[in-house]
Parts: structure tokens; sequence; C-alpha cells
């Protein structure tokens, strides 16, 4: 019997170590891939452009991008605490800050779009036009239905500038905050028949458009710049800084601006590169 066992073992055991450690190659190569986290924005995301551009860059440089997506006012602070690696955002006077306090490194101009009043299609309060501001006095004097991100994005942000550009204080009762993403203030202006600010990427991947359409663009005040950046590794020693580099000096690279270019919905561009601008 001992001599049996004994010959099993010489029989079987190799095959069984062989069929281990087969098992263990897709987690080592796992393990192996490097990666980092960006910290962005939802109208990166929910646009789609992130689904087509990283791809081609995890191609060329064998690393895996992890985005966390979120108004810009929340990704920089992720950046803040160390959590990401790249911060990749559109408000240029908080980058600036972030910059200036020494949490981010390295920061280039990326792309640009504009943003776009939405609201319904007969308008009610009055606002089609070109003219941020005079839309904004003619919404407040009806009014009219709005839906805010109200979440500290860069949208916010330049829904705030152009309130106060307006001279609005009273933004009227029918005045919502939702604390949301992009293309959730756009279900609730769908749903509700309101009007809504939004980066036009975001618009143009937007299916559930109901009644909304554009009725602002064209004002020079709606231009949407965005902006990237490395975490500062002297605040935060476990940042990758290779690979967030990799990153960096791709996206604002010639390759990098042509996939953004090349980036459509139904033969019209989301976003227009503009890193050696």
């Amino acid at each position: 019997m001992k001599a049996l066992i004994q010959a099993l073992v010489r029989t079987h055991l190799p095959r069984l170590a062989a069929t281990a450690a087969l098992a263990l190659l897709p987690l080592a190569a796992q393990a192996q891939t490097p990666s980092i986290i960006v910290a962005s924005t939802t109208s990166t995301e929910q646009s789609g452009l992130f689904g087509h551009i990283l791809p081609r860059f995890k191609e060329v440089s064998g690393i895996e991008v992890k985005v966390v997506a979120l108004g810009t006012g929340q990704a920089l602070d992720v950046g803040r605490r160390g959590d990401a690696d790249v911060v990749f955002v559109h408000d240029a006077a908080a980058e600036q800050k972030f910059v200036d306090e020494g949490h981010g490194i390295e920061h280039r101009k990326v792309m640009y779009n504009d943003f776009v009043l939405i609201g319904p299609k007969d308008d009610p309060a009055g606002t089609q036009g070109k003219d941020i501001t005079e839309a904004l006095k003619k919404l407040a004097a009806a009014n009219g239905s709005f839906v805010s991100r109200g979440d500290k994005s860069g949208t916010h942000a330049a829904e705030l500038r152009y309130w106060k550009a307006a001279g609005v204080e009273d933004k009227g009762t029918d005045y919502k905050e939702c604390g949301c993403g992009m293309g959730p203030a756009l279900n609730m202006a769908a749903s509700s028949g309101a009007y809504v600010l939004a980066d036009r990427g975001t618009w143009l991947s937007f299916k559930n458009r109901a009644d909304l359409a554009v009725l602002v663009e064209g004002d020079t005040r709606l231009f949407n710049q965005y902006g990237v950046m490395v975490v500062n590794p002297e605040r935060h020693p476990h940042v990758k800084t290779a690979e967030a580099r990799q990153f960096v000096d791709w996206v604002v690279s010639p390759a990098g601006q042509e996939a953004i270019a090349s980036y459509k919905i139904e033969g019209e561009q989301l976003f227009f590169p503009n890193a050696d601008k």
C-alpha cells in the first residue's frame, strides 16, 4: 500500500503543481499590470471620452487607468488627500489654487468645449439667444424652473459665475440644487421641463432629452477649458509619479490630442484639443 501511494504521488504531484501554477498566472499578470488613479469630472466619463481614449493609452503604455468621476471640486479634494495620481478637471481658478497650494505639479491645458443653456423647446422664460447673463436675468424674472448641479463641480462653479455676472441674487423659488452629476441633472431637467447649464460633451451624449433643446450658446463666456496635472509626490510619496507623468505626457502629445479630437457622436466633435496653444 505504501508503495502504491508513493507511485501515485510521483505520478500526479507534478501535474497538480503545474495546474496550480497555471491557475496563478492570471493573478500574477494582474499584479504586474501597472495602474494609476485619475480623479476627473463626470463630464469626461459620462460623455464617453474616457471610454474612447483610455484603451489607446493602455495599448501604447501598458498602464491601466482607473477613473474616479466626481465634480471638479470633489476631484481636487481627492487629489489633496493623495487618493489619486492624476487630476483631470475643468475649473481654471480652482486648478491654479490647487497648484499654488502645492498639491499638483506639471499643470497642462488639454482640451476645451463649451457650456450651453438647455431648456424646454418652447422656452417659456424667453431665454434663447447668445447672451448667457441676459438669459439668466429673464429666467429669474420669470421664476423659471432651474436644476443646478450644486456639487462644487466645474459646471456648478461656472453657473454661479454667470448668475453673479447677471447680477441675480434671487434665483426664484423653483431653483433646485441636486448635488449630482451632469447626467442626473439633465435627467431631472428632462423629467420636469426645467432649464439646466450643461457641458456640450455630456449633452451630445445624453439620450433622454425629452422636450429639451439648446437655447443659449456661442457666448465667449461659455468657453470650458480642461486641465490635467500630477498629484505632488512631495506631499504624497506613494503617488505613482512615473506612470502619472506618462499619462499626462501622452494626453498632451500629438497622439493623445488626436485621440481626443477623433471622439465624435453622430459626426459631431465633443472636445477640441489645445495642449499646444
